[in-house]
């Protein structure tokens, strides 16, 4: 069939009609609205050209030239060395830091030479008011690595709640408040005390979260508010539940697994450790240098190839006290190994007999995630990082 336009219709000289009049009024009409099709044809092409621009014009502008980083709980050890990762590297996942807010329950120390604007403040999470006011500038980027350690949440049930939940709760609520399309990265530091026995003998990322400890409820009440949260748009969160780190330099903290670092560090020391525990107690372990890399993995993921599952189990190492202390006879010798002196405690064996053993993460190191392959490899790094590369024979 042939398409006719209004054209067509046009009357020729041999149309004669008593309606005549009528006829050339019709037609005249149907070419005024074809004239002005025409022109809105043309008006919203013109838009769209327009549009186009507009919209690759606000992508410029909405690409970041630097970041904000906020790091809550920077004056512990993680804290400490992920802020000297970043004044080295100087920027994160190929935007460079204009600023780093750090933040802990004692003031943090400012780095040396940091080549962006660093401030520094004591706080108190969980005092109701201060999460919205440390995130009232906006920052790009939040990492949370705030908490009191195991031993401690379970001798002081208040305390563990107030500081590991409710202000970790107060954080993502003051994060959702502000609204106006602010949408931070947050990357959480969870923990694998979120699973519980009975195990199978290495833990799939499917197993199910039954926490033998209030400190491991607390971190997995925590994963599900991330994961809502992230959910519902209020912000980018990424949890990554963070193997026994080991070897911890400085003094022992109140954790319960703090005898898996001291066995290694006051040896290598010249100090006596003791171990609470038996032999054969197995578990998971990365060194600090794992974990801050772990951290800043994290912050440059693409949400979109992590899902809707934003909580990670990060790889390890898993080996039990014996093959540690193997380990360490093996690289520093048999003086350093017999500094360790056997005191059994039966509250850290309750508490470590709840706790996973082995990993099997798939997901985390699809998504490039890595970590050391052998306990002898975490030693060496503590040495190489902290003890200038020698130790007391």
């Amino acid at each position: 069939m042939m398409r006719r336009s209004f054209k067509d219709l046009r009357p020729g000289p041999r149309v004669r009609s008593s309606a005549g009049s009528d006829t050339l009024l019709f037609v005249a009409a149907l070419r005024a609205i074809e004239a002005r099709g025409n022109r809105m044809k043309r008006m919203l092409k013109c838009c769209d050209g327009r549009s186009k621009a507009m919209r690759s014009v606000s992508g410029r502008k909405q690409k970041r030239q630097a970041m904000h980083i906020l790091i809550i709980g920077a004056a512990g050890m993680i804290g400490v060395k992920l802020t000297n990762r970043l004044v080295k590297d100087k920027a994160l996942a190929g935007t460079a830091i204009d600023k780093a807010t750090l933040v802990d329950v004692v003031a943090p120390t400012a780095p040396e030479g940091a080549p962006f604007a660093v401030a520094t403040e004591a706080i108190d999470l969980s005092t109701p008011g201060v999460a919205e006011r440390i995130v009232a500038s906006r920052p790009d980027l939040i990492f949370h690595l705030a908490a009191i350690v195991s031993g401690e949440a379970e001798a002081d049930f208040d305390k563990g709640y107030r500081i590991n939940l409710d202000g970790t709760r107060y954080l993502f609520d003051a994060i959702r408040k502000i609204g106006d399309g602010y949408k931070p990265r947050v990357v959480f530091t969870s923990s694998i005390a979120v699973f519980g026995a009975p195990f199978p003998d290495a833990i799939p990322d499917e197993f199910h979260h039954t926490p033998l400890t209030s400190y491991g409820t607390q971190k997995a009440i925590d994963e599900l508010l991330l994961a809502d949260y992230t959910r519902r748009g209020f912000m980018d969160g990424i949890g990554i539940r963070l193997p026994t780190i080991c070897v911890r330099p400085g003094k022992p903290n109140k954790a319960a697994s703090g005898f898996f670092s001291g066995i290694i560090r006051e040896p290598l020391a010249g100090q006596e450790a003791i171990l609470p525990v038996s032999e054969d107690v197995r578990h998971w372990h990365a060194s600090p240098r794992s974990a801050v890399n772990f951290l800043v993995h994290a912050a440059g993921l693409d949400g979109a190839e992590v899902g809707t599952r934003r909580n990670l189990t990060m790889p390890g190492v898993s080996v039990t006290v014996g093959e540690q202390i193997a380990a360490l006879r093996k690289v520093a010798g048999d003086d350093v190994a017999k500094r360790i002196r056997h005191e059994p405690d039966p509250v850290v064996v309750k508490i470590v007999a709840g706790w996973p053993r082995n990993f099997a993460p798939t997901r985390a190191p699809a998504l490039g995630f890595k970590a050391e392959q052998s306990f002898e490899e975490i030693i060496r790094i503590h040495i190489e990082d902290e003890l200038g590369g020698t130790w007391v024979k």
